[in-house]
């Protein structure tokens, strides 16, 4: 028997949901029931009176798997609306990361170079590293780690994907 495999792709996917107990653990559970799995999640409320919350995920997979996901995200009660961000056109992602970088002498000028082009803040020096501050979309970040794995990357902390569609409309 041979089975077909098909290119997974990356898909952004906004999931605008009732803001109740439970709700992301029933969502995370739907992926981790079925195999599905997650590269990124952010949820924060969206209202003023904080009834309700925007999820964002971040998943790959076929087009085939990528409906199915959507399909068993809709049929959750307290979702409101399922949106993927991906198939839906121009869309805008952002991410925030933390970047610790120890070194000194060179090392520590070339970071603070790279820092310079791609427009991170320092928001932590000590004599012997830095803590910098970097935004922007995920090929931006992990183009910057890699960069820094070079000069001395210690570690990295990640917000992930948050994202929203391009235009007049909500999504």
């Amino acid at each position: 028997m041979h089975i077909k495999e098909e290119a997974a792709e990356r898909h952004t996917l906004s999931i605008v949901v009732d803001n109740e107990a439970g709700i992301l653990a029933r969502i995370a559970g739907m992926f981790t029931a079925r195999g599905y799995n997650i590269a990124s999640l952010t949820v924060a409320d969206i209202t003023e009176d904080h009834k309700v919350s925007r999820i964002t995920i971040v998943t790959y997979g076929p087009p085939e798997v990528i409906d199915q996901i959507m399909a068993q995200l809709d049929r959750l009660v307290p979702v409101h609306r399922v949106t993927d961000l991906t198939d839906l056109g121009p869309h805008v992602e952002r991410e925030l990361a933390l970047v610790k970088v120890a070194g000194t002498g060179d090392h520590r000028i070339e970071a603070l170079r790279l820092a310079e082009v791609y427009r991170a803040r320092v928001v932590d020096s000590t004599i012997s590293s830095f803590v910098f501050e970097v935004t922007g979309n995920p090929d931006k970040i992990d183009k910057f780690c890699e960069l820094m794995r070079e000069v001395g990357l210690v570690e990295v902390a990640r917000t992930g994907v948050a994202a929203i569609a391009r235009g007049r409309e909500a999504a």
